[in-house]
């Protein structure tokens, strides 16, 4: 069984942000919406477990209702 990790996994971390920040750059607030919604799914299918997918949904949800 695959297991959601919550720990520091991205080679770049710094890169990724700069990159999503410039896809964004130019964007009205519901082109944005649109792009975040597009990258969500695609890397919804790429990961491919239901299973992951419902513990990476409830940890957001939680980290939201934690700040």
């Amino acid at each position: 069984m695959a297991k959601l990790i919550l720990s520091p996994n991205l080679e770049d971390a710094d890169g990724f942000y700069e990159a999503l920040l410039n896809v964004h750059e130019g964007l009205e607030d519901e082109e944005t919406h649109a792009l975040n919604a597009r990258l969500v799914l695609v890397l919804a299918n790429h990961i491919g477990n239901n299973e992951i997918l419902a513990d990476a949904i409830a940890a957001s949800a939680e980290a939201l209702k934690s700040r």
